[in-house]
C-alpha cells in the first residue's frame, strides 16, 4: 500500500481525488452516471503514456504533455506543473498536435517553374542543390564589399560592408534555439543583411 501510494504523482492525486468528489456529489443529487462512466472508457488519451515536453512555437518555453499511445502521437495539452504556462497553451500551442499529425501536411518537395501553372512533385536532394545553386549565383552576382556615400557634412564615406541585399531569410517559429543559431551563423557569414524571424511578424 505504502509502495502504490509513493508511486502515485501529485497531479494524479488530485485529479483522483477531484473525480472521485465530483462522482459523489452528482451520485448524491440523483444522476445516473453509467452514461458517463462509459464514455470514459472511450477517451482518446485512455492507456496513453504521457511525455513532458515544451512547445516548439516561440521562446516563452510553455511546458506540454504528449500522450503517446504505441508509438503515435494521440493528444497534447498544457502541463499544469508549469510554472511558465500553468497548463494553459495559447492558440498555436493548442494547434501542436497538427505538426505531427496532420494528413493536410506536405511531405514532399513541390516545384513550380517560372511561368508554370501547376506544381509538380520534386526530389529532396534536387531542391537542396537548386536552393545552393541559387544563393550562390546571386551571392556572386551582388556581393558588395564597400560602400560609398556621404556624411552630413557632405563629405565622402568610405565603408567595407562586405553585404549581400538581394536575399532575405525568414525563419519559421516552430525552429528551437539551436537550428536558430546556426540558421543565423550561415547567412552572417554569407553576408545577409535582411534576417526575420515568423514569431516576431
Amino acid at each position: 500500500m505504502g509502495d502504490q501510494f509513493t508511486q502515485t504523482s501529485r497531479r494524479q492525486f488530485f485529479r483522483g481525488a477531484g473525480v472521485a468528489a465530483g462522482a459523489g456529489t452528482l451520485a448524491g443529487l440523483g444522476f445516473d452516471l453509467k452514461p458517463v462512466q462509459a464514455a470514459a472508457t472511450k477517451l482518446k488519451i485512455k492507456g496513453a503514456r504521457e511525455v513532458p515536453s515544451i512547445c516548439p512555437y516561440c521562446a516563452v518555453g510553455c511546458a506540454q504533455i504528449v500522450s503517446v499511445r504505441q508509438g503515435e502521437i494521440v493528444n497534447i495539452e498544457g502541463h499544469p506543473d508549469s510554472p511558465i504556462n500553468r497548463g494553459t497553451l495559447c492558440p498555436k500551442g493548442s494547434a501542436t498536435f497538427q505538426l505531427a499529425v496532420n494528413p493536410n501536411r506536405l511531405t514532399k518537395v513541390k516545384y513550380r517553374a517560372p511561368h508554370a501553372t501547376e506544381w509538380e512533385e520534386r526530389d529532396l536532394d534536387w531542391a537542396m542543390d537548386r536552393i545552393a545553386q541559387r544563393v550562390k549565383e546571386t551571392r556572386d552576382r551582388d556581393l558588395r564589399d564597400s560602400w560609398e556615400g556621404k556624411d552630413r557634412d557632405g563629405k565622402p564615406l568610405h565603408k567595407r560592408v562586405n553585404h549581400c541585399s538581394t536575399i532575405a531569410s525568414l525563419g519559421g517559429a516552430t525552429m528551437d534555439n539551436e537550428w536558430n543559431y546556426a540558421h543565423l551563423k550561415l547567412w552572417r557569414a554569407l553576408g545577409l543583411i535582411w534576417l526575420e524571424n515568423q514569431a516576431r511578424i
